[in-house]
């Protein structure tokens, strides 16, 4: 067994109760407006079938169903897969009929090939150390022309804001959700992972390299997440 996969699989599921909570209150409910952005970036139309990759409690699923209830009688069909029963336990109390849960590892997707008109995955490549397989796997599940769409954690350029930054989130941060979350390692590990993942520019091409095309990324809320984009070639 991969024992890196192993901890992090027993980090979500130990956190999985707070998890919703703790995403509001330590972002100051940024992380709302992340994916909302998220979601608009990939352009998603009617009857399109889309795949959220480390879905958690499915927070991307929902949006994507609340950006289209209004605009379409039949809604997007969204797929949520994550390793953790318990978020996928959390996620099956706030979803309906539209989105369909499937427990399963991002390397290995439990799909066809060529099915989805658009992959999402918020807050979980960072947690993945075979990043250029992962999109490959997205790539091999995704049609021709269809988008992968990436939200990270990521730091801010270097200055006062990325000292602050810093500060925060590796010495209030982990105090805070060690508190609420009883796990002090998961928020310990966070700051760790955001440290280590390649700067915007770097992913960007490790992305290319994978296969996508027209790949853009866009940082927000001064930088401390950043949004990328690429089309399946």
């Amino acid at each position: 067994m991969n024992k890196e996969l192993d901890f992090i699989q027993t980090m979500f599921d130990s956190i999985a109760p707070k998890y919703d909570f703790l995403n509001r209150f330590l972002s100051l409910r940024q992380d709302v407006f992340w994916r909302k952005e998220m979601v608009k970036a990939a352009n998603l139309a009617k009857d399109d079938l889309a795949l959220d990759v480390a879905c958690g409690t499915c927070d991307v699923g929902i949006e994507i169903q609340k950006q289209h209830k209004d605009q379409y009688k039949a809604q997007c069909k969204v797929f949520g897969v994550d390793f953790s029963h318990k978020m996928l336990s959390f996620a099956q109390k706030k979803i309906d009929n539209n989105i369909n849960l499937v427990a399963g590892n991002a390397l290995f997707l439990p799909f066809k090939d060529n099915l989805f008109d658009a992959v999402f995955i918020a807050f979980g490549i960072r947690n993945i150390m075979d990043r250029a397989n992962v999109l490959k796997a997205f790539k091999k599940s995704l049609k021709k022309g269809g988008r992968v769409v990436v939200l990270e954690l990521t730091t801010p350029a270097p200055g006062l804001l990325k000292n602050l930054y810093i500060i925060y989130f590796k010495k209030i941060l982990p105090l805070l959700g060690a508190f609420f979350s009883k796990d002090a390692n998961a928020y310990t590990y966070l700051p760790e992972s955001v440290m280590k993942f390649p700067e915007p520019k770097e992913f960007a091409k490790i992305m290319k390299r994978a296969g996508f095309k027209n790949v853009k990324w866009k940082p927000m809320t001064f930088g401390i997440v950043t949004l990328f984009v690429g089309i399946n070639n």
